[in-house]
């Protein structure tokens, strides 16, 4: 860190614990902020995006092929890694802004597209090469003819709060978080408010937990805060386990010391000294950024002992998990962060009154965290007039996967309509395909049928249609997914992920995925035990998921059959085409695939003779082959192996 930064830092931490008013302090530093934030440039700044998800598309040889342009040409600018703006389906982006004008965007960037868009943007020109959007700001010349950033379809929906400094700041660099206001608010927290005070705006604020179950925030405190102990802990869940769920890494790799300003306000409100942020090993970059955020607040003293002479002592640390999904229950967690096997205990008593170490702990998942540090920043009014009335406070994060046109992590108030989200956010269903049904909440989420009532994201009015909102992923699916593969993948999964101690999930989810396994694939024939053992298990389905639902020890265990029940109601008419008719409209279930030979296309080659295991295959060379259907099993290796594509799904 050079000495300028060193004195910035300083001087804007020590301005934060002697001005209240968050527009007074904002207003001391404005000119100061642009620079550091890069809203003002004196010379050429070009950005690179480091996710994840761009780093596999090759953000890293984009800036070793972005850094050699400039060597080689002697420019005077600055190269920087910054956030991913979110959007995935476009990475690799990369940002380039001149002195006096807007920053621009560009999109799906190929090696060979740096030298094209850099002569082009460095000579005062906008390509229209993966051209995404400019960012207007008030006192900075716009583009001619080049769309605003906002305007574009993905963002445009939008409100985001959370992440509105996603690919605009070094999440590397805690000098640019703090130019954004960052920590401002936690040492106005230490220094003005007392514990109660912060505890009071909570309350009035709304926040319910974002893990999942939207149990009210301050009701979880309050236990903490009257439980009388020495030692109390926090415990930051930034495992995220669910699978299709990326909000918490996203979070953390584009600004981690949002989380940590977030952690730092919880912990002093709950008189809470010791933090562990539980994250797993496989979240390399996550891990990386997070870490050296934790290390740049000691070393500023934003954490450590007697934070700014204010008394108050911080310690945070990080634990790495191997990523068991049981780990999204706090007991489980707990037990994993004692180092012992990851698996739910009987409640009571509650962590918040007997958890790590026996000591009180208050759990909460990363977005929860980074909400507090936006309600004491701006206010409680603010932050409840984000949502309609009657919803929920605030914004959620959702990831959002699958058949959209639109991937990426987006941020939407409480009670937006999904359609809504669907049509201005996402893009719709690429390939011009038609969307069939929503899966909300991951592996233990509903799955829904759009058309069958507008769908508002809310907690209630998802639990009054057999969904759940979960941590917040969203899988849209086109026409083209088969549902009951879709669910007997998913119960597959909670199969080899339940931790085995309770019956009703060990045994409910083996069942459920042997009945599903069932049927879909065609029964032997020549077994009629089996066909009715099949018949008996389909029939109870239904009760065997609703007994997992209500004896199941964990919450976890609870909700795992919820893609069973909810496909059930919204798409029972799948289940009887697999049932009775032994057909998949999608045609994705290999075991249901009846093939056939077109005798105008056959040849007689004799290669799906030869390759057919089962003897379902009959003819004689040099003429049209045929299938006995009887026989026929349905493995698909005549049609693998068919090279005039005479072989076809019926």
């Amino acid at each position: 860190m050079s000495i300028t930064d060193t004195e910035y830092i300083k001087e804007a931490l020590s301005k934060a614990t002697q001005v209240e008013n968050r527009e007074t302090y904002s207003a001391e530093f404005a000119d100061k902020h642009k620079y550091v934030t890069r809203t003002k440039v004196k010379r050429p700044q070009i950005g690179v995006e480091f996710s994840s998800s761009s780093i596999i598309a090759g953000a890293d040889k984009i800036l070793e092929t972005i850094t050699e342009y400039i060597e080689d040409r002697e420019i005077d600018a600055d190269i920087y890694r910054c956030g991913s703006v979110m959007l995935s389906t476009s990475d690799v982006v990369i940002s380039v802004q001149m002195p006096g004008k807007c920053r621009l965007f560009f999109e799906r960037v190929k090696t060979f597209d740096v030298n094209l868009i850099l002569d082009a943007v460095l000579n005062n020109f906008a390509p229209e090469t993966n051209l995404l959007g400019q960012y207007i700001a008030d006192d900075l010349e716009p583009w001619f003819d080049v769309p605003a950033l906002r305007d574009h379809i993905f963002f445009k929906g939008q409100r985001r709060a959370l992440i509105k400094d996603a690919g605009f700041i070094n999440p590397e660099s805690i000098t640019e978080y703090i130019a954004t206001g960052g920590y401002a608010a936690f040492l106005r927290t230490i220094s003005f408010s007392r514990p109660e005070d912060v505890y009071r705006q909570i309350m009035e604020s709304g926040l319910r937990g974002r893990g999942g179950g939207g149990y009210p925030t301050y009701k979880k405190w309050k236990s903490v805060i009257d439980t009388d102990a020495a030692v109390k802990y926090l415990i930051c869940n930034a495992d995220e386990s669910d699978p299709g769920a990326f909000m918490d890494r996203a979070l953390i790799e584009n600004n981690p010391h949002s989380l940590l300003e977030g952690i730092a306000i919880t912990a002093y409100a709950n008189n809470i000294n010791n933090v562990i942020i539980y994250i797993r090993n496989a979240y390399t970059l996550a891990v990386e950024r997070l870490q050296k955020a934790i290390n740049d607040a000691y070393e500023n003293g934003i954490f450590g002992f007697d934070i700014f002479f204010s008394g108050y002592n911080i310690n945070v640390q990080v634990v790495l998990g191997a990523g068991a999904y049981v780990c999204g229950e706090e007991t489980a967690l707990i037990q994993s962060v004692t180092g012992n096997r990851a698996m739910p205990q009987v409640r009571p008593p509650y962590p918040v009154t007997n958890g790590y170490n026996g000591a009180p702990t208050l759990v909460h998942n990363c977005e929860t965290l980074a909400n507090v540090k936006l309600i004491i920043d701006k206010g409680v009014d603010w932050y409840r007039g984000i949502s309609p009335e009657k919803a929920s406070t605030g914004t959620k994060l959702f990831s959002v996967c699958g058949d959209s046109l639109y991937n990426g992590v987006v941020e939407v108030p409480f009670g937006t309509v999904l359609q809504d989200m669907v049509n201005s956010t996402l893009g719709d269903i690429k390939d011009e395909g038609k969307l069939k049904a929503v899966q909300l909440g991951g592996p233990a989420g509903g799955i829904l049928d759009p058309d069958s009532k507008k769908i508002i994201l809310d907690y209630e009015d998802l639990r009054y249609l057999n969904g759940d909102l979960g941590s917040g992923g969203i899988t849209l699916l086109s026409e083209d997914v088969c549902l009951i593969d879709l669910v007997k993948y998913h119960m597959s999964f909670i199969k080899s992920e339940s931790c085995g101690k309770c019956i009703p999930c060990r045994e409910g989810s083996r069942q459920i995925y042997r009945v599903l396994s069932d049927i879909t694939r065609k029964p032997d024939k020549d077994d009629k035990q089996s066909t009715l053992e099949r018949f008996k298990g389909i029939i109870q389905l239904e009760n065997l998921a609703k007994v997992m639902q209500s004896t199941s020890l964990c919450g976890l265990g609870k909700t795992a059959a919820t893609p069973v029940l909810s496909t059930l109601k919204w798409f029972r008419k799948e289940y009887e085409e697999h049932i009775f008719e032994r057909s998949c409209p999608s045609g994705t279930c290999v075991g249901l695939r009846t093939y056939v030979i077109d005798i105008d296309m056959c040849t007689g080659c004799g290669a799906c003779l030869k390759r057919c295991k089962y003897k379902a295959i009959i003819g004689s060379p040099k003429l049209p082959y045929y299938i006995v259907e009887d026989r026929c099993v349905g493995c698909g290796a005549c049609f693998n192996v068919c090279k005039f594509s005479a072989v076809k799904v019926k």
